[in-house]
């Protein structure tokens, strides 16, 4: 079994649980992490245990020939230009999300991807949850059957109480609700719905609680999308609500439905279709980073390398095609016109 050595760009709040969830997978091991600030590289290697060297220089951590994969934990303003840095060096990546704030800094490093043989793996580790892979064998079994409709729903309040507030308050840093944090749901609706979405109206509002006053744009964003054979998706992002962390998924298809981790399926027997029956699978109930399944993904993103095939469920295609549509859906909120995909 290969090894897999895998250097990390920035040492902050994600980095502590991807570096932990690295190390736990079969093949990866952190070996290197690059950080503009100064860290002392023995007290580095005694947190995360093994020999890891510290860079304060990108460029020569990328030239490092020991090193297989980059693991991206910047702030999000900062992913697009070590993710087409490490593409160029050959590295694989893994890169946090959003991939970027702006159509042109996707379309770049889609760019630099194209002839590329580097894999690469985007965290949208919602889709290997375990409520969502226990929501994707349902699907993929016929208990629902054709889905009409679907809503995914992001509801987890980031205000001055919350780690990543400091800076995500701001455009400049965070892009949008969606961008910001409800990119999970949009993300999610597409791994339901699958097909081609190619319409999007989206609207979005603010609250008046001074707990969020510091925001310079909408802090909740809802919107509907139109897929090329009719089918209808919806997706609110809220990072304004004052309540738990919430993420709603209702699926709605002709043989039955699906609501958070219950669901009703006629093609099972006699259920009586006047009560749910339970999926007996963890809930998405966290935006910490320590509760999210990283392990879980990053194990299938080096099983993939060893087999020498594309990232499941979210490699770079996959995260784009969720992008585009996120674009797409802030340029109709900002406008208040329907967009086009």
């Amino acid at each position: 079994m290969k090894t897999y050595n895998v250097g990390v760009v920035g040492h902050g709040w994600v980095a502590s649980a991807h570096i932990p969830a690295i190390n736990a997978t079969s093949q990866g091991r952190v070996t290197a992490i690059y950080s503009n600030r100064a860290l002392d590289a023995s007290t580095v290697c005694a947190k995360y245990g093994g020999d890891i060297k510290v860079y304060n220089d990108l460029s020569a951590m990328l030239a490092d020939k020991t090193l297989d994969a980059i693991s991206i934990c910047s702030f999000p303003k900062d992913h697009s230009r070590p993710f087409i840095a490490a593409i160029k060096a050959g590295k694989h990546v893994i890169v946090e999300k959003p991939l970027a704030l702006n159509p042109r800094e996707l379309e770049a490093m889609a760019a630099a991807l194209k002839y590329s043989e580097s894999k690469t793996c985007v965290c949208f580790e919602v889709r290997f949850s375990s409520q969502f892979q226990s929501i994707h064998a349902l699907l993929e079994a016929g208990l629902l059957g054709s889905v009409h409709f679907a809503e995914v729903d992001y509801y987890h309040g980031i205000g001055p109480w919350y780690g990543q507030f400091r800076w995500a308050h701001k455009k400049s840093e965070a892009g949008s609700s969606l961008l910001s944090a409800g990119c999970h749901a949009m993300d999610a609706l597409l791994m339901v719905m699958g097909g081609e979405p190619t319409e999007v109206t989206s609207y979005a509002t603010s609250s008046k609680s001074p707990h969020f006053a510091l925001y310079d744009f909408p802090t909740t964003q809802i919107s509907l999308v139109k897929f090329k054979d009719g089918r209808i998706g919806k997706t609110t992002s809220c990072i304004d609500c004052i309540q738990p962390y919430y993420f709603h998924t209702h699926i709605v298809g002709s043989e039955g439905s699906l609501l958070d981790n219950r669901f009703h399926s006629q093609k099972l027997g006699m259920l009586d279709k006047n009560k749910w029956s339970q999926l007996s699978c963890a809930p998405v109930d966290s935006g910490d980073v320590k509760d999210h399944p990283y392990q879980t993904q990053f194990q299938a993103f080096f099983d993939a390398l060893d087999a020498n095939q594309e990232m499941p469920f979210t490699s770079f295609h996959h995260a784009y095609q969720s992008h585009k549509l996120i674009f797409a859906a802030d340029k109709s909120a900002a406008t208040g016109r329907p967009v086009k995909l």
